[in-house]
Formats: structure tokens, C-alpha cells, sequence
């Protein structure tokens, strides 16, 4: 009894492990890439506290691992550097979950080809 009391703590502490380390908006999303061209639309939003929260939206073309191109629109907490080569995670065939900027040599050829053309 003391021993699968054990193995079941063992693995109820692994599960929760793999879930507070295991990043859902990236974890199985297809990836496109894009490079910040435009300056950002800026959403302010002012809270119940009066303090101003800025979301700044980004409606670019992105292109997929194999070439294709998607028109997707994201936002981010921060303005983005303009130039900067991002890593898009993508769900449901436009949905960006969440980016990583990126240098142009980590980008698949194909995309790199369109990015640069």
C-alpha cells in the first residue's frame, strides 16, 4: 500500500512539473515568420485604477516554414523592434498564441526567400 501510495505522489508530482513547465500557447502550433515592417496601431484601455494599458497590433504578412503566405494579425504588450525577424506560433490557420524574435539564419529557407524578396 505504502508503495503505490509512493508511485502514485511520484507521479502526481511529474504531472504537475510537466504542467507548470510545458508552454501551451507554443506547444504543438504551427510556425510562420515575419519581420516587423509597419509601426504598430496603438489600443489604450484605461483601467477602473485610471492607469492606461497600451496593446499595440500588428496586421502583417507572415510566411509558413514551406513559403505560403497568411495575413495575421497579433499584439504585444511592448512595441516591437521594427526590422525584427519574429517566429510566430499559429493556431487554427491565422491565431498567433505567442511569438519569439528570431535572427534571419534560423529562419527555413523558403520563408527566408519570401521575407527577403
Amino acid at each position: 500500500m505504502k508503495k503505490i501510495l509512493g508511485i502514485l505522489g511520484v507521479l502526481l508530482v511529474g504531472a504537475i512539473v510537466i504542467f507548470a513547465t510545458v508552454d501551451f500557447n507554443r506547444f504543438g502550433k504551427e510556425k510562420a515568420y515575419v519581420q516587423i515592417t509597419d509601426t504598430a496601431s496603438v489600443e489604450e484601455t484605461k483601467l477602473d485604477s485610471g492607469e492606461i494599458i497600451k496593446r499595440y497590433w500588428y496586421n502583417l504578412p507572415a510566411y509558413k516554414e514551406n513559403g505560403d503566405m497568411i495575413e495575421v494579425e497579433f499584439s504585444g504588450a511592448k512595441e516591437l523592434r521594427k526590422d525584427a525577424y519574429l517566429m510566430l506560433y499559429i493556431k487554427n490557420g491565422k491565431e498567433v498564441t505567442s511569438y519569439d524574435e528570431v535572427q534571419l539564419k534560423e529562419i527555413p529557407q523558403k520563408a527566408k526567400e519570401k521575407l527577403e524578396g
